[in-house]
């Protein structure tokens, strides 16, 4: 029967910081049993948002609430999902210059 590891107590943490600092440097396979994890599933998580103040051109709003229309979802969520493409493209494009280059 193979041994189990002895593990290491997690230390605590004075903040935040101080533990993301602690598990960037440390392997949490000498703290944590992972063979005795479950897989967790939350399905009431939301991602948690920030509200911000956009001024916009008005017929730019006016295009895209016409838009959100047409698609029969709300403005505010048709800008996210725009937003959200984009970001992903320029990310892309940009990590495929860093590796190509």
């Amino acid at each position: 029967m193979p041994r189990r590891k002895q593990l290491k107590p997690i230390p605590s943490f004075k903040s935040e910081a101080e533990e993301r600092a602690f598990w960037e440097s440390h392997d949490s396979s000498d703290f944590v049993d992972w063979s005795a994890a479950h897989l967790g599933f939350f399905p009431n998580l939301k991602p948690s948002t920030e509200t911000i103040s956009l001024r916009l051109p008005a017929r730019l709003l006016a295009e895209l609430k016409i838009l959100a229309n047409k698609r029969d979802v709300p403005y505010q969520s048709l800008l996210k999902m725009y937003l959200a493409e984009r970001v992903a493209r320029e990310v892309a494009r940009e990590s495929g210059r860093r590796t190509s280059g």
